[in-house]
């Protein structure tokens, strides 16, 4: 009996040892947890001291983003052409054009015509601004069915294409608008496609990295899709020669605050491209 009794006392005494170890043990993970929550509170309050924010009103992109004082809307042609057929789709090109951008009965200028050296071969590349936006372009596009030079230089050149596409864009609101250059130019390309959802950032990052690159006067002009290929970005650009082109851009990296610009739009790009082309001599961007 006195050995049962004990036994039993022992039994209750570890027990309650066990329980309150265990007590202890919840007790210290839970502080534990709450330190560390807290220094993720406050790691997270200090990290967003330097991290940027984008805008926060629930508006369309291209109203945040796309210039207010016009009502331009731009339209960039690919064309890809048969290799043996570039010099006389090169011809064509400048006979019919100009015609169309002088002619005052249509709302649309030609900005730019120019063929791929560097990047897509064989590639004609055209970019036309509609003053007056979407109503211009239905405007130029019906006035142009009914014009018999059109159509025929329309029939003419398809036999000469492999394939084509076109995109419809804004410009942004801080860079320039395309006006037309004399002298002997190159001109680079930069084609960005962005993830979705990315524009406005991009767009809060180049409204201040494109006061590092107007020293030369480069930049010719800033645009982005609204139809055709989504959440492309287009930069214009105009150089004297390739050397004049790798001395502007490794300039810009001597500008405090260019190396912070492309490191918040890098993470941004999904595939990006970029074209050296030769302006046509139809082109006011010479």
């Amino acid at each position: 009996m006195a050995a049962r009794a004990l036994q039993s006392s022992f039994s209750g005494l570890y027990q309650a040892a066990n329980k309150t170890r265990t007590i202890r043990h919840v007790t210290a993970t839970i502080r534990g947890l709450s330190v560390s929550n807290s220094r993720h509170r406050e790691d997270s309050w200090f990290k967003s001291l330097f991290v940027r924010k984008v805008d926060p009103r629930k508006d369309a992109h291209s109203h945040l983003l796309a210039k207010k004082e016009d009502n331009n809307l731009y339209k960039i042609q690919f064309h890809n052409v048969k290799p043996e057929c570039l010099e006389a789709y090169n011809k064509l090109c400048n006979e019919v054009l100009p015609s169309i951008h002088d002619d005052k009965h249509y709302p649309c200028e030609l900005v730019g015509t120019w063929n791929t050296w560097y990047g897509e071969q064989d590639q004609a590349v055209h970019l036309w601004r509609y003053r007056g936006g979407y109503p211009a372009l239905t405007e130029v596009m019906g006035k142009l069915r009914n014009n018999k030079m059109f159509m025929e230089y329309r029939n003419e050149r398809g036999k000469m294409l492999l394939s084509r596409r076109n995109q419809l864009l804004l410009e942004f609101s801080f860079w320039n608008e395309p006006v037309p250059r004399s002298g002997s130019n190159i001109y680079e390309l930069r084609s960005y496609q962005l993830r979705p959802g990315t524009m406005i950032e991009w767009g809060n990052n180049w409204a201040r990295a494109i006061g590092y690159r107007q020293h030369n006067h480069e930049a010719v002009g800033g645009f982005f899709s609204q139809i055709g290929s989504l959440y492309m970005v287009h930069h214009l650009w105009a150089y004297k020669d390739l050397q004049s082109r790798e001395h502007t851009r490794n300039a810009a990296w001597q500008h405090e605050g260019w190396d912070e610009a492309v490191y918040y739009t890098v993470p941004l790009i999904q595939h990006m491209e970029s074209r050296i082309m030769i302006p046509l001599k139809a082109s006011p961007l010479q």
